[in-house]
């Protein structure tokens, strides 16, 4: 039987932002959202065996997310990224490569408690290696829910580890951006609508929620449509708002909420996290 853990698989990571130095990597933000929301999770990276990498062991015990499933490597460094803001908040990325959550390995410890997992979170970003895109894709055989978060960051966005992820996920959460990729990628139709709904009947996806920024997001989930038109706000950057986005689209999904509120509450946490710097504001992440 299932348990009420859910395992965030990939890169975490440090964000250079003009404000400072912050905690990230999208998964990771994921699971701190997750903790906020009352759900256990478990990071499974990847640190260097270094002072960044101590760093994130101690804080992420204040968002109160598991890391016992973070390994430690002893030759690659902690993983970072310089992030750029123009001037409406939007954030450009420099990913250093390689960094230590390029090498995630397979042990009996994840397998264990993947098989026992409500969910899996994974993104494409973590797949750039085929070490830690292996150990996903081993992970994949789990029963667990498996909830895909595109995040293309060129020049690591591969349509081909796309598409296998999309065949493999039971929800997706992508951009509209993102969204134009994969309808150039694979043919898709240009409508949002048409091009989400052929995701979904194509790969065999449950969800499929396209972000629109400032506007809001549309779901197609099951066959029916929800939209939420978002919220207006003051935005500082833009970083991580998709993934407290997910998080909380997540956890709505698991809760059995109806979609027009997992909708509402999903828009509503992401443009907060738009008004403050970084991904995972302390404030905003005490765990219940």
């Amino acid at each position: 039987m299932a348990t009420a853990e859910v395992l965030c698989v990939g890169e975490v990571l440090w964000d250079s932002l003009p404000a400072g130095l912050f905690l990230g990597g999208a998964p990771f933000n994921v699971a701190c959202h997750l903790r906020a929301a009352g759900i256990a999770a478990a990071m499974v990276s990847r640190i260097g065996d270094d002072r960044l990498g101590e760093e994130i062991i101690r804080r992420a015990a204040r968002y109160g997310v598991a890391t016992d499933l973070v390994q430690v490597d002893e030759t690659l460094p902690t993983g970072f990224v310089r992030v750029s803001l123009d001037q409406s908040g939007g954030a450009a990325y420099e990913i250093v490569a390689p960094a230590a959550w390029d090498a995630i390995v397979v042990n009996e410890e994840l397998l264990t408690r993947a098989e026992a997992a409500r969910a899996i979170v994974f993104g494409s970003l973590a797949q750039r290696n085929k070490v830690t895109r292996a150990t996903i894709e081993r992970l994949w055989q789990s029963k667990a829910l498996m909830v895909f978060d595109a995040n293309l960051r060129p020049p690591f966005d591969d349509k081909e580890v796309v598409r296998r992820s999309l065949q493999r996920a039971d929800v997706v959460k992508l951009s509209e951006v993102e969204l134009g990729e994969l309808i150039k990628w694979y043919g898709l139709p240009a409508d949002t609508r048409e091009a989400a709904t052929s995701i979904a009947e194509k790969f065999g996806c449950n969800v499929v929620c396209v972000t629109r920024g400032p506007e809001g997001a549309v779901m197609w989930r099951d066959g029916a449509w929800s939209e939420h038109d978002g919220f207006e706000v003051d935005v500082r950057d833009t970083v991580g708002a998709g993934d407290a986005f997910l998080a909380v689209l997540l956890a709505g999904i698991l809760s059995g909420s109806a979609d027009n509120v997992v909708l509402k509450h999903a828009n509503l946490i992401g443009a907060y996290i738009a008004t403050q710097d970084g991904a995972v504001p302390i404030e905003a992440i005490q765990p219940r």
